[in-house]
Formats: C-alpha cells, sequence, structure tokens
C-alpha cells in the first residue's frame, strides 16, 4: 500500500497485476477495456503515479503498449521502485514533473487515453481541473480519445458538478459515476468522469458499474447535463483543490 500521509494512495500486487483493490480504478480499468480490448496495443498518459496500479494492469493487458507517468514526486517513485519494481521491458516511462508541465511537454495526438488520478495530499490539485488545462490533454488525445478522472468530493457535489462541467464543455460526450451513498451526499468518495470526442460506451459501462461488488451509479451524457446544469466549469482565474476529506476518512 502507498500511504501518503494518512491518505491511501495505491494497492499494488506485483504479482498479480490484473487485481486492483480500489473500488474506482477498477472503473477506470473497465472504460479502459471498452475503448480498446485487452491485448490491443494503446498510447497512455497517467497524470499521477504513486505505486502506478495502473500503468502495471495496462502493461500486464496489453504488453506492447507505451505509457508515460507523470509524477512529480522523485523520491516516492523511487521508493516504490525499490519495494515494488516494475516488470521489466514494461513500457512504462516515468517522468518526475506535475501534471500541468507534463501534458504542455507531449506533441498533439500522442496518446489514445489519457488517465487524470493526482493528488495533493488528500486533494486533486486546482491547476488540474480548469477548462485551459483539459483544453490541453485534448490537444495531447488523438482524435476520438478517451480522457478518464478520478476525483474526489461529498454532501452536495458542488466542486464535483464544476469539474464536471469543464469536461462536458472540453468534449462532446461526456459520462460520469459514484457511489450511491456519494450520489446522495453521505459519504465522501470517488468520483469518475468519462470525455471523448466519439461516443462512449455508456451502455456496457453503466452494466459493469451496477454489477460491481461495491456498485457506481453510471450517468450518461444527458443525465450529467442535468445533474451539472447551471455549474460554471473551473478556469485558471478561480479553480479550486478538491475539498479535503473529512477527519474520519483521512483516519484521525
Amino acid at each position: 500500500m502507498v500511504r501518503i500521509g494518512t491518505t491511501d494512495q495505491s494497492h499494488v500486487d506485483p504479482e498479480h497485476p490484473t487485481v486492483l483493490e480500489f473500488d474506482y480504478m477498477q472503473r477506470v480499468a473497465e472504460a479502459i477495456d471498452a475503448y480498446a480490448p485487452p491485448g490491443e496495443r494503446i498510447r497512455i498518459v497517467h497524470i499521477g503515479g504513486a505505486g502506478m496500479s495502473l500503468a502495471r494492469y495496462v502493461a500486464a493487458t496489453r504488453p506492447t503498449s507505451a505509457q508515460i507517468v507523470l509524477e512529480p514526486d522523485a523520491e516516492l517513485t523511487q521508493e516504490v521502485r525499490d519495494k515494488a519494481p516494475l516488470p521489466r521491458r514494461s513500457g512504462i516511462k516515468v517522468r518526475p514533473v506535475d501534471g500541468r508541465a507534463g501534458i504542455a511537454a507531449l506533441p498533439a495526438e500522442h496518446a489514445d487515453v489519457v488517465v487524470l488520478d493526482a493528488f495533493a495530499g488528500a486533494r486533486v490539485p486546482a491547476e488540474l481541473t480548469t477548462v485551459e488545462f483539459l483544453a490541453d490533454v485534448r490537444r495531447v488525445l488523438v482524435p476520438g480519445g478517451l480522457f478518464l478522472a478520478n476525483v474526489t468530493d461529498s454532501g452536495t457535489l458542488d466542486w464535483a458538478r464544476r469539474a464536471a462541467a469543464g469536461v462536458r464543455s472540453t468534449w462532446a460526450h461526456a459520462a460520469i459515476s459514484a457511489e450511491p451513498s456519494t450520489w446522495r451526499g453521505r459519504r465522501f468518495g470517488n468520483v469518475i468522469l468519462y470525455g471523448s470526442a466519439r461516443p462512449l460506451p455508456t451502455g456496457a459501462l453503466a452494466r459493469e458499474a451496477a454489477g460491481a461488488v461495491f456498485a457506481y451509479r453510471f450517468l450518461d451524457e444527458d443525465a450529467l447535463a442535468d445533474w451539472c446544469a447551471g455549474s460554471r466549469p473551473f478556469t485558471d482565474d478561480d479553480a479550486e483543490a478538491s475539498p479535503m476529506p473529512p477527519e474520519m476518512f483521512l483516519g484521525h
């Protein structure tokens, strides 16, 4: 387990890289599998590395894939490499840069998939949710490429609504999923955002989410539009980091 402070960031099983302990990561993997079947080579950029659980999953299911991980904490990366080494010829390249700078440095149409799963402590950095940043992610994606983001929120989910509004304003097709208790404001939890220029496989994703051990409720494009109606996307002028988890969530 990779734990930053009191927040669990990653669970890694080097011997069984397709076992994803965190439910939100299972939803992200399902979306990647729906976009490109296992065995099909993809180019993927991970914004946020920690234990590199998802990168290991992609390396195991698509061995020839080219992967870039943007992880600014070089000390953490080295510790992960020491204690849970990446497999040889994994295709995973880790760059010690933050997500904003790392995406800006990539050429246009470089990636089939970009996954945002980055936290500063327990919060999603403000600069990784703005329409300016999302436009740069869209530039890096191939036409029809897939953007996935794991963010966190609670209560009325006002912050997540603004983050979702940014995804909707950037891509022609967008969706969202979260656990029912998070939707109802009863639990601080993960919220998964999906964006693409091509139609999303919403039916398949909804079935996977509903059938999971810890089921997620999936909102397709129309339902998402209603859910975040009136919410303004974040910009570089007014961006906010995601809310802090409650102390119980942090284990205090």
